[in-house]
């Protein structure tokens, strides 16, 4: 019987076949913890008196890095003492955010079935991989077991079809997409995503788009596997890895498919305090900012700094906002600072960040004051996602965010291109 994606990487790791609706114990090849859920981890670890884990596990500070505090600062010498005592690696602060340096590893392939504390683990689907975010309890078993127990999910297919306009980036595509289907219209199930647009779309874009199924509900989220995704991968492993290629089977069932047509598609802002409540930027354009974020798992990768510096080049931050920019990792600053992308954000005024979380959480690195209105490139635009309940969030692609913070107010990024 022909099969997903989910459905193949599931039944590979069960050794035996599986479909959707089924539950299955399966075999882990990663896992991972970030400073907002290692220190769980790590108690239930010690509870059940383990010596050694069972499957891959690293660790990574970036929520809150460096530490702001003196309690940030205990959880965060927890972890370099886990790390230490069972050799698993820990990525420090500084090293950016943990899906952006996980990838960029090339510890993980396609195939590959991830666990990771953290609800944007669905990223890693842009490169072949079935990863998604459980609680630290569940993972703590996983290390103790090198197992976990999952329900086949069902396959929902989205073709991403007709020409991308000017200024549609992939962060509007997806925004419309969950638009759309809405916060609640995937849950549980996996996303398989193709078309002529997904099949043009570079590597960053195919990240971002993965990164944000979670917004609809969806388990886990797949992109095609090309020469894109070789070249990719091939950077980052050592030469004689072997790739495999996961495709769904022709005959694979799917829960539902739907097509998007982009061809007319305008600049897309998510408005507070839901994801799925989107709107055309023109239909915004009253609205006054006092702070623009770019960076986040979402959108703090090479293309988005690229982006945002060919809009911002010769230009400056409008008086009165602040403009916060926080690279994905240490490897993309260090690609940024080549590129002259970081010089273009310090000398229009902007405030360039360590790479990692920045302020998406609401740690630290900029917490809005009650009453503020924020635009960034993140993920979540909840009450109280950035520090402040009394603060209001719109997301928007880097382009947005860009022509935003140097309008100072929510603006169409077309009229700067």
């Amino acid at each position: 019987m022909d099969k997903t994606i989910a459905e193949k990487i599931l039944s590979a790791h069960a050794g035996k076949d599986v479909y959707a609706g089924d539950f299955a114990i399966c075999r882990i090849d990663f896992a991972f913890g970030q400073d907002g859920t290692s220190s769980i981890i790590i108690d239930r670890v010690r509870e059940m008196g383990i010596k050694a884990v069972k499957c891959e596990f690293c660790m990574v500070i970036d929520h809150s890095a460096p530490s702001p505090s003196e309690g940030v600062s205990r959880i965060h010498k927890k972890m370099r003492t886990f790390a230490s005592e069972f050799g698993s690696r820990l990525f420090d602060a500084g090293c950016g955010v943990c899906h952006q340096v996980i990838p960029e590893s090339g510890r993980i392939l396609p195939g590959d079935l991830v666990l990771g504390a953290d609800s944007h683990t669905c990223t890693y689907g842009a490169i072949g991989v079935f990863s998604t975010g459980v609680g630290s309890t569940d993972l703590a078993v996983a290390l103790a077991t090198g197992q976990n127990w999952f329900k086949v999910p069902q396959t929902m297919k989205i073709v991403v079809a007709g020409k991308v306009p000017p200024g549609i980036y992939p962060k509007d595509i997806i925004l419309h997409i969950i638009g759309s289907i809405g916060a609640n219209g995937a849950t549980y199930k996996a996303i398989e995503f193709s078309g002529p647009v997904i099949d043009k779309m570079d590597m960053d874009g195919r990240m971002t788009i993965c990164n944000l199924v979670v917004e609809m509900g969806a388990k886990a989220g797949f992109m095609p596997q090309d020469d894109k995704t070789i070249a990719w991968l091939r950077a980052r492993i050592p030469a004689k890895t072997r790739i495999i290629n996961i495709a769904p089977d022709k005959g694979a069932k799917y829960e539902s498919v739907h097509t998007f047509d982009i061809s007319k598609l305008k600049p897309q802002v998510s408005i507070p305090h839901n994801v799925d409540t989107v709107r055309s930027v023109d239909q915004l354009k009253a609205i006054k900012i006092d702070q623009a974020y770019l960076g986040t798992c979402t959108n703090g990768r090479l293309q988005d700094l690229k982006v945002s510096a060919g809009i911002l080049k010769n230009r400056v931050v409008a008086r009165g906002v602040r403009f916060i920019i926080a690279p994905a990792s240490r490897a993309i600053m260090l690609e940024a600072l080549k590129a002259g992308y970081i010089d273009t954000f310090i000398k229009a005024g902007a405030v360039v960040v360590a790479p990692g979380c920045g302020p998406c959480v609401g740690t630290h690195n900029g917490v809005p004051a009650d009453g503020e209105i924020v635009i960034s490139t993140a993920n979540r635009n909840f009450k109280g996602r950035m520090g402040n309940p009394n603060s209001f969030i719109y997301l928007g692609s880097p382009a947005t965010v860009t022509a935003s913070a140097i309008s100072g107010r929510i603006t169409d990024p077309r009229k700067y291109l």
